[in-house]
């Protein structure tokens, strides 16, 4: 299952990294709606709010079906049909749909039949693998290139920066029976895992390429039967494992993400995609929550030493991985 994400963009970054071709082949950023109300996060759980790709037509009619927009909904779906006043009533977990049940279950298959697909947009997604020790949690996510580390300029339009994770996802909008302001809720479809990461009983629907989030998306020229076949397992993910601090859910610092290495005293080793996640880290800064110096979390490891107080989150990681050493990141074998 997917249980927690992270998404740490600032919301026109996040604009930029979604940059697609519509039909006519010209290069365009999805708009953004209810923008303000989207909030950074190194760690979210279900029934908070994420950013999400859908097809512009699904609020405007006469649009192109091609075109996009990001919008922030609510992670668990509610299906327009929940008659009850109160979305948290609904007795059962919506936050992950399973691909062999979604056209059978009423949650999801009245939606998805009415083309109410989206994409669910995360830096990674972190799962726990069972130890002898407790649990261990890992931070998954799509294979790096030395650009993400360099975002370029402000207001330059071309993003270069970190490859977000897009998952397929079902959407759906629920109105109060009483009245009042439309909810729109998402869930994520979920996959048998693929073998590089078995320890995880299933894991998201990853849609690898523009070309497979296309007909995802585009509701209108691709039809359900057509667009369920895009829902396959992938391989082409990466993993580290990251420190227990993420386990709490109030935790929300670049700490969570930030890889560890396992069985050692020593500091993390700086590998290549170590220190692509630390330049990711550092130039994504602007977009993270914000925590005054007194806030940073009073927490040890044995994967490092005790920061010094007057230290910020990105001096931690500056610490934390400038060290050289041997590559410590899991990769899928060729």
């Amino acid at each position: 299952m997917c249980g927690r994400t992270a998404c740490s963009l600032a919301a026109d970054n996040l604009r930029r990294a979604c940059a697609y071709r519509d039909r006519r082949g010209q290069k365009r950023q999805p708009e953004w709606v209810r923008e303000e109300r989207y909030q950074p996060s190194y760690n979210k759980g279900p029934q908070s709010s994420g950013p999400v790709l859908l097809s512009r037509r699904h609020l405007h009619q006469d649009a192109d079906s091609s075109e996009r927009v990001l919008m922030d909904m609510r992670w668990g779906l509610v299906p327009s049909w929940f008659k009850q006043d109160n979305p948290s009533k609904l007795q059962y977990n919506t936050s992950n749909c399973r691909s062999d049940t979604m056209l059978s279950k009423s949650s999801y298959k009245g939606a998805l039949l009415k083309g109410k697909r989206c994409v669910v947009l995360a830096d990674g997604f972190y799962e726990w693998q069972q130890q002898s020790g407790g649990k261990q949690p890992y931070f998954i996510y799509f294979p790096q290139t030395k650009d993400a580390m360099d975002k370029g300029t402000e207001g330059e339009e071309e993003w270069k920066g970190w490859r977000l994770l897009t998952m397929a996802g079902i959407f759906d909008c629920w109105e109060p029976p009483t009245g009042g302001e439309m909810l729109y809720t998402y869930t994520i479809i979920t996959v048998d895992a693929s073998k590089d990461v078995s320890f995880i009983h299933n894991m998201p629907a990853i849609l690898d390429g523009d070309e497979a989030i296309r007909k995802w998306l585009d509701f209108a020229e691709v039809p359900t039967k057509e667009a369920i076949k895009l829902i396959q397992p992938t391989e082409n993910v990466v993993f580290h494992p990251v420190s227990t601090f993420v386990n709490n859910i109030r935790n929300n610092t670049p700490e969570c993400v930030a890889p560890i290495e396992l069985g050692t005293k020593k500091e993390v080793k700086a590998t290549p995609s170590n220190q692509v996640m630390l330049g990711w880290l550092k130039s994504s800064k602007e977009g993270s929550p914000q925590k005054k110096e007194n806030d940073l979390p009073k927490w040890t490891s044995q994967f490092m030493h005790s920061p010094s107080p007057k230290k910020t989150s990105a001096d931690i990681l500056q610490q934390w991985l400038g060290k050289e050493g041997q590559p410590a990141v899991k990769k899928r074998k060729a």
